[in-house]
């Protein structure tokens, strides 16, 4: 079984990078740059897991999050967040929004890894 992760993220080089990198350890990505295409594409194309980064354009990660999680489509979805904002109070105000785990950037890829196995449940 192929997993699907959206990755929602809107600077070109950490999308394509992270894409990428995900690929290659045999993820199925889909792609969306703003926080609308966010919502759109999570429910057009149900993924097993969502990467999303906060700080995004037309709607921000911690509003894509609550109309994910507010939908009976979507709001089984897990969902990590991406985010520079490494506060304590920051990864509260994430989790607070409806995601279900958290990454700080620059991304550990190992780490994220073993997030994205914990919650596909898929080694």
């Amino acid at each position: 079984m192929t997993i699907k992760i959206l990755l929602v993220e809107d600077n070109e080089l950490n999308r394509d990078m992270l894409s990428k990198r995900l690929e290659r350890k045999g993820y199925e990505i889909i792609m969306a740059v703003d926080g609308q295409e966010g919502v759109n594409r999570a429910r057009d194309t149900l993924p097993n897991l969502i990467l999303m980064d906060m700080s995004l354009p037309i709607i921000n990660g911690w509003e894509a999050t609550m109309q994910i999680k507010s939908d009976p489509q979507t709001k089984h979805i897990p969902i990590i967040a991406l985010t520079a904002h490494a506060m304590a109070t920051d990864r509260e105000k994430t989790m607070a929004a409806g995601c279900d785990d958290y990454e700080t950037k620059p991304i550990d890829f190992i780490r994220l890894l073993e997030k994205i196995k914990k919650w596909t449940g898929v080694e």
